[in-house]
């Protein structure tokens, strides 16, 4: 069925370029995913608290290759992006990532998480306000952040990120533990600049 408006970003604004290495300060980057980071991604998903905000459990190590191998193919179709945030000697100590890229309405939802050891030091903030930066300039328009309205760490860090709250969406993910109000918040590409 035909569209009323053109799409607000062409197909291949993403998917026909590498996915970027991004600095977010000193000491820390985010890089694209690769097989050498399973390990890290199977102990941050065994991490209680993070498992207490997602709906996904890694088992072994091969399922946590797969998870980082899908994000090149995720890329390349312009769905989703991730990052591994990486300290200086490229070890990870954490996620940023775009989920449900619409390159029709130029806006993507945000996730990302820390491990606990690196947690406490504003990686999250600083990860989150440089993938903000870089989509901004890749031509996004909209930014979401949605987390369950008990996680007052990540409302803390998409507060801190710039990203305005917009509302409580009832009942909307269901958890382990059952259905989860979820906090909404939102940037532009058009509010001001991201530091």
């Amino acid at each position: 069925m035909p569209l009323l408006v053109t799409p607000a970003l062409p197909a291949g604004i993403l998917g026909t370029r590498e996915q970027p290495h991004l600095p977010v300060r000193p000491g820390l980057t985010l890089r694209p995913w690769h097989d050498g980071d399973a390990p890290v991604v199977r102990a941050a998903f065994d991490c209680p608290a993070i498992q207490r905000w997602h709906a996904l459990r890694l088992d072994d190590e091969a399922e946590a290759r797969a998870w980082t191998a899908q994000w090149v193919g995720r890329w390349r179709a312009e769905t989703a992006a991730s990052w591994a945030i990486v300290d200086d000697d490229d070890r990870p100590v954490g996620q940023v990532g775009l989920r449900q890229v619409s390159l029709v309405e130029a806006s993507a939802d945000v996730s990302y998480w820390v491990l606990p050891a690196a947690r406490g030091r504003g990686i999250a903030a600083a990860a989150l306000r440089a993938l903000t930066r870089w989509s901004f300039a890749a031509g996004l328009h909209r930014l979401a952040v949605e987390h369950s309205t008990g996680n007052a760490a990540s409302c803390r860090v998409a507060t801190r990120s710039g990203f305005t709250p917009e509302g409580v969406v009832r009942g909307s993910v269901r958890h382990a533990d059952g259905w989860h109000d979820m906090h909404l918040h939102a940037r532009l590409r058009t509010d001001e600049a991201v530091r």
